[in-house]
């Protein structure tokens, strides 16, 4: 299985557009890299690929990244569809730049597929796509050879949504090679760490997870007694950097890293402690192979 991390920012990237934070100053100096908002794109055999996410940066990320060249035909491409954790708008507004494309295939949970029903009809316009419903726990193949299964992570639902379905609005995904034995976990938003993730953190090669923020204080960000729920989504390093120290056999990455996050400067002190867990920022374009 190959792997490339196309982005892995949080909404807005890094530099933010109208954010002149230290963080998004240093990158405009050139004295820290800029980063594209998070999106993967996965292949079990390097030429069938799949999406794990849409976002508004996938032109760049796409035109800059070989693997997923256009060819051999003039409209040919081998990006065969992507697969959705949530409907935010930076996980999925992507898909009308691909509107170009014909016949890709788009999984997401039924949550998301019904907040989406309006972009659905204008992208039906468009292209012929099909859209299948994820159910959780339940394993697919995709095209290329990879094995998936969702994992229910939260029940969060995106601002713009009146939807008044219930259900689980964010998922993880496990994809397995058949081929290799090998296994990556992606899971760019974990509200909580749910019963049973550590399962699916230790059996894995490489697990993506969650780096929004480094600690309660960024951006408003709130915990619940327990120490285990985040107000905006996503649960701080801070409460799962200790978990993740009990799976040092296993390949980790912080991903969806929001412009706030002091880990984005390798000189801070936050930064030294991930290095001393064992624990990577990967800059965007990092290929992965399991």
């Amino acid at each position: 299985m190959k792997t490339v991390v196309l982005g892995t920012a949080a909404g807005g990237g890094v530099p933010q557009w109208n954010c002149a934070c230290p963080t998004c100053a240093e990158v405009r100096a050139g004295r820290l890299s800029p980063r594209t908002q998070d999106c993967l794109a996965v292949s079990g055999n390097g030429v069938d690929w799949w999406l794990v996410n849409a976002s508004p940066d996938i032109r760049s990320q796409l035109v800059s990244t070989p693997a997923v060249a256009p060819g051999p035909g003039p409209r040919d491409t081998p990006v065969r569809g992507a697969l959705l954790t949530d409907a935010e708008i930076d996980h999925m507004s992507g898909l009308l730049t691909l509107r170009g494309a014909a016949d890709l295939r788009v999984y997401a949970p039924a949550t998301v597929l019904h907040a989406l029903a309006g972009t659905r009809a204008t992208l039906d316009r468009y292209a012929g796509w099909s859209w299948r419903q994820v159910e959780p726990e339940q394993t697919f193949t995709l095209t290329g050879g990879l094995e998936v299964t969702a994992f229910p992570i939260s029940g969060k639902r995106p601002k713009y949504t009146d939807s008044d379905v219930d259900g689980h609005w964010v998922v993880a995904y496990r994809f397995f090679d058949p081929a290799t034995g090998g296994i990556l976990l992606y899971a760019p938003c974990l509200a909580a760490w749910p019963h049973g993730f550590d399962a699916l953190v230790a059996e894995a090669d490489v697990a993506l997870l969650d780096g929004t923020f480094y600690s309660p204080a960024e951006m408003g960000v709130t915990t619940g007694r327990s120490g285990g729920q985040a107000a905006m989504g996503h649960l701080p390093i801070t409460h799962t950097l200790p978990e993740l120290r009990r799976h040092p056999g296993v390949r980790r990455v912080y991903t969806h890293l929001n412009n706030t996050n002091p880990v984005l400067d390798p000189s801070s002190a936050e930064h030294a402690k991930l290095v001393e867990a064992g624990v990577e920022i990967v800059p965007d374009g990092t290929v992965i192979e399991v």
